[in-house]
This record gives C-alpha cells, sequence and structure tokens, in this order.
C-alpha cells in the first residue's frame, strides 16, 4: 500500500528571488546549445559536409536518440534514490556528471574522424563517431533529468512552476538564438571571401568546428552559474504545494487520504500515459521541425546556405518573445486552452507550407513555428509537473519516462523519414526538393493533429489521478 502523506502542515517557503529563478533557468543552457546543433545542423553536417548518405546520416541521429531513450529511466531513478556526492543534493551531482559529458564528448560530434582520409568508408567514420555520441546522449539525459526534477522541488505554487517552465524555456530559446547568431556570424565572414561557394560542402568542416566549439565554451559558462546560485532543498518531496486562488489545478486526486506515488504507482497511473503523449507529441514537432526545417531550405526552398542560420535565428526569436506571454494566458484561459492555441499556430504553418510556395514569405511562417513551438512546450512542460504535484520524490523518474517516448519517437521518426528517402546517393537528387516539402508539413501539421486529438480526450476522459485505489 502507498505511505500516506504526512497530514502536519508545514509552512510554505516565500517565492524564489528573480537572481535564483534565473541561476536556475541557466543551468540547462548548455544542453540547449548543444541540443539546437544537434537537431537543426546534425542531418545536414554529416550529409552535406562530410557526405554520408541519408540512411548513414540517419542511423547516427537514431543511436544518438536510443541511448538517450535509454538513459532517461534509469538516470530518474537514480536521481530520485541515489546518493548525492558532497555538498550537492542529488539532483545536482547528476546535473554536474550530465555537464562533464557533454563539454567532453560534444565537440568531437562536430569535427571530423581523425585520420580521414577521401578513401576512408562511410561505417568506419560511423564506428569513429558512436561512443562521442553516445556519451554526448547520456550527459545530455542526465542534466536535463536533473534540472527538470527540480522544477516541483523548488516551485511553492502552481503559477511558480509555469514561471519556472517559462523562464528555463526563455532561457532556451535564448541559446537557440545564441546558435544561430553565431552561425549566421560565421558564414557572414566566410561569404566575405569571393573564392567561398554558396552551398555547403567540405569546405564549411571549420565553420562547424569552430560553431561547437564556441558553445561548449559558453554553455559550460552557464552550468557554473547554475551550481554557484541554485540551492538544492535538502529534503525531497516535503514541500506542500501552495494553494491556487486564480487557476484550478490540471490534475483532479481522487481517493482517500493523501498520498505519495513512487515509480511503481506511476506506472499505473492513465493519466501518466496520457501527459506522456502529449509531451511526446510537442517534442516531435519542435524537435523534428527543427532537425527539418533547415533541409527544407536548403533543398525545397534552394534558398542561400546563410539562410539555415536566418531562418531558425527568426524562429526563436518568435518563440522568446511569445514565452513572456505564458503566465497571464495561461492564467485567463487555463493550460489546455494554451495548448490549443498553440497547436493553432502550428496547423497554420503547415497549411501555409503545404499549398503556398513560401520563398518570399518564409520568415512569416517562421513566426508561427516559433511562436507556436514555444506554447506548446511550455505548456506540455507544465502539465507534466502539474501531474507531478507533491510527489517530487519520484518527479526525475516522471521526467525520465516522458522524455524515454519523446526520445525514442524522435529517432524513429528522423531513421523512417531518411529511409523513406528518394535519393540513396550521396549528393541529393531532383525528387530533394519534393520530398523535404512532405516531410516539413508531416511532422508539423500531421503531428498537431495528432496532439489535438489526444488534448480532445482530456474532456472524456480528465486527467486524474487516483489513488490508494
Amino acid at each position: 500500500s502507498l505511505p500516506p502523506v504526512p497530514t502536519q502542515c508545514a509552512s510554505l517557503p516565500p517565492p524564489l528571488s528573480l537572481c535564483h529563478r534565473l541561476c536556475y533557468a541557466v543551468g540547462h543552457f548548455l544542453n540547449d546549445l548543444c541540443a539546437s546543433l544537434w537537431f537543426t545542423y546534425l542531418l545536414l553536417y554529416i550529409h552535406a559536409v562530410l557526405g554520408f548518405s541519408s540512411a548513414g546520416a540517419g542511423a547516427l541521429l537514431l543511436v544518438g536518440q536510443l541511448a538517450d531513450a535509454l538513459s532517461t529511466p534509469i538516470i530518474g531513478l537514480e536521481a530520485d534514490h541515489g546518493p548525492a556526492c558532497g555538498c550537492c543534493g542529488r539532483r545536482k551531482t547528476w546535473h554536474l556528471v550530465g555537464t562533464v559529458c557533454v563539454a567532453l564528448s560534444f565537440p568531437f560530434i562536430f569535427n571530423p574522424a581523425l585520420g580521414r582520409t577521401p578513401a576512408t568508408p562511410e561505417w568506419a567514420q560511423l564506428v569513429y563517431f558512436l561512443p562521442f555520441v553516445v556519451i554526448f546522449q547520456f550527459g545530455w539525459a542526465a542534466t536535463q533529468i536533473s534540472h527538470l526534477s527540480l522544477i516541483p522541488e523548488l516551485a511553492s505554487s502552481q503559477q511558480e512552476k509555469v514561471e519556472l517552465t517559462a523562464f528555463r524555456y526563455a532561457f532556451t530559446v535564448v541559446a537557440n538564438i545564441t546558435v544561430f547568431a553565431v552561425a549566421w556570424l560565421l558564414f557572414h565572414f566566410q561569404g566575405l571571401d569571393p573564392a567561398s561557394a554558396s552551398s555547403l560542402g567540405e569546405q564549411d568542416i571549420p565553420l562547424f568546428r569552430s560553431l561547437a566549439l564556441i558553445v561548449v565554451g559558453i554553455g559550460t559558462l552557464f552550468s557554473i552559474i547554475f551550481h554557484v546560485g541554485t540551492r538544492e532543498p535538502e529534503r525531497v518531496g516535503q514541500r506542500l504545494e501552495a494553494g491556487n486562488e486564480d487557476q484550478e489545478p490540471l490534475v483532479e486526486r481522487v481517493g482517500g487520504p493523501e498520498q505519495r506515488l513512487d515509480w511503481k504507482h506511476w506506472l499505473q497511473e492513465l493519466s501518466f500515459y496520457h501527459v506522456a503523449c502529449l509531451y511526446m507529441c510537442t517534442r516531435l514537432i519542435v524537435n523534428l521541425s527543427q532537425t527539418y526545417i533547415v533541409m527544407y531550405i536548403t533543398y525545397t526552398l534552394n534558398l542561400p546556405k546563410n539562410y539555415v542560420a536566418i531562418v531558425p535565428l527568426v524562429m526563436y526569436v518568435s518563440g522568446f518573445l511569445s514565452s513572456f506571454c505564458m503566465k497571464p494566458v495561461n492564467q485567463w484561459v487555463g493550460r489546455n486552452m494554451t495548448y490549443f492555441l498553440g497547436l493553432v499556430l502550428i496547423l497554420a504553418f503547415a497549411y501555409w507550407v503545404c499549398f503556398f510556395r513560401i520563398e518570399k514569405d518564409i520568415f512569416g511562417a517562421a513566426v508561427l513555428l516559433g511562436s507556436g513551438s514555444a506554447t506548446i512546450l511550455v505548456t506540455s512542460l507544465s502539465m507534466t509537473a502539474d501531474l507531478i504535484g507533491d510527489n517530487t520524490q519520484s518527479a526525475a523518474f516522471v521526467y525520465g519516462a516522458m522524455s524515454f517516448t519523446d526520445k525514442l519517437a524522435n529517432g524513429l521518426g528522423v531513421i523512417t523519414i531518411q529511409n523513406l528517402h528518394p535519393c540513396r546517393s550521396q549528393i541529393c537528387c531532383p525528387q530533394c526538393g519534393p520530398f523535404y516539402h512532405v516531410a516539413m508539413v508531416t511532422v508539423t501539421g500531421g503531428v498537431a493533429i495528432v496532439a489535438l486529438v489526444a488534448l480532445g480526450a482530456t474532456l472524456i476522459w480528465p486527467i486524474k489521478i487516483r489513488r490508494g485505489k
């Protein structure tokens, strides 16, 4: 049977100061910088710069996503129940381990294999990259899960959870803006050389190497700020969630006396799988659109190569601005309606791409995609925090399980698209343009429809936690 929650109420701590919120929010900055490079440029770099086949490029990304997916539940359990290190709590210990793994492995991914020659076979280069990809994804998962699982512990109310999530996502957007701004500057200075090519090729290897080293350096600095400025609560699960007068909680709790859930009981909760489905769809839209927007720009719209930095930059600037509206919108219309509004923006983007040639309107479409992605991502994370509630002792497991579905679905999605690629050679054929056009519509509009069905299901089967039954 489940252990009952103590009925004695501890006094609620004061809300976090702005400084502490900012210190917490930058703790995922290194991950966000590397994820932006990983999802936006890995396929483009491996395929167009190093000359891998589309299947080989997709296989490398799939291995990374599988390593991440398998790591997240294990790390979640360890972060909930494992020992702490020194003055760090359990969460911050795993965050530190992840930061070291990411910082040491990621630069090798955007650097050609040592000893590589034109005669080096593709399979040998893939084998060289695999250990670095696995270490990077393990570290990325450790940092992500430990950082997310701090939200229910640090926040003292529903709205503070939304604010922390919004601050966190705001820095995610800042990280993406940083990557694309640095990439644009590197492309710009490269373009000053009259001998530089207008299309991507091996001449761009130093550019991507420099970009990877710059983002790792910046991200490591912000990780240090997080560890210095964020204090993990000593005892997990002691903070009771504050009541909120202006918003009903997303999750309705049904049953007898208030009881806490551990990982085994989460697996018996239907709402656990419902929220996981919404989170998975959200991540599919955000990550796959980020991956294929540059392929769409390059091979469908045939825009100059500096657009692979400019268009994502516009997306994330619009997402950054929209993230500041999350708190008032959530207060006015609630979680579900906010998520619905984000899906409307995503569907509007998919309609625009599907039925119109948008070379001249690419920036308007980018604003829709960026704003919609920011809205559904912040809201889905808030839904997950609501689901956890005061069960903070198992928060890392919940976030790890959510991330497992996300990473597995993303990896399978990418390898499926890459294996459907009409061009089996290393040089794209005329069919590449229409192919990436269909892929872009599918990963936004198609997945958004699935998410809309899952959201609508909450009207029939409300998200409830049934304890002690």
